[in-house]
C-alpha cells in the first residue's frame, strides 16, 4: 500500500519558517519526482517545489530564495523548508511523488499569520 504522509504545517507568524516532511512508502522512491503542491479554497491546486532523484529542483517563482526542497533517498523522505514565510503562502500543502504513477498525500496545513 502506498503512502505519503506528511508533517510539519501548523501556524506561524509572517516572517517564520516551518520545515514540511513527507514520509514515502510503499514505492520505490528513487524512481520518483517529488514534490510539494499548495491549495487554498476556490483556488486550484499549484505546484510550489519539484525534487528529482539526482537532486534537480525547480520552484515556484513565488517561492524562490525562500523555501528549499531537499530528498533523504535512504529514507524515502522529501523535505520543504519554508523560511520568511508571507500570509499568502497560507494553503494546504500537499506531497506529490510522480514516475510510474501518481500519488498525492493528504495534506498539511500551512497559516501565516500577518
Amino acid at each position: 500500500q502506498v503512502q505519503l504522509v506528511e508533517s510539519g504545517g501548523g501556524l506561524v507568524q509572517a516572517g517564520g519558517s516551518l520545515r514540511l516532511s513527507c514520509a514515502a512508502s510503499g514505492i520505490i522512491f528513487r524512481r520518483y519526482i517529488m514534490g510539494w503542491y499548495r491549495q487554498t479554497p476556490g483556488k486550484q491546486r499549484e505546484l510550489v517545489a519539484t525534487i528529482t532523484s539526482g537532486d534537480t529542483t525547480n520552484y515556484a517563482d513565488s517561492v524562490k530564495g525562500r523555501f528549499t526542497i531537499s530528498r533523504d533517498n535512504a529514507k524515502n523522505t522529501v523535505h520543504l523548508q519554508m523560511n520568511s514565510l508571507k500570509p499568502e503562502d497560507t494553503a494546504a500543502y500537499y506531497c506529490n511523488a510522480r514516475g510510474p504513477y501518481l500519488y498525492w498525500g493528504q495534506g498539511t496545513q500551512v497559516t501565516v499569520s500577518s
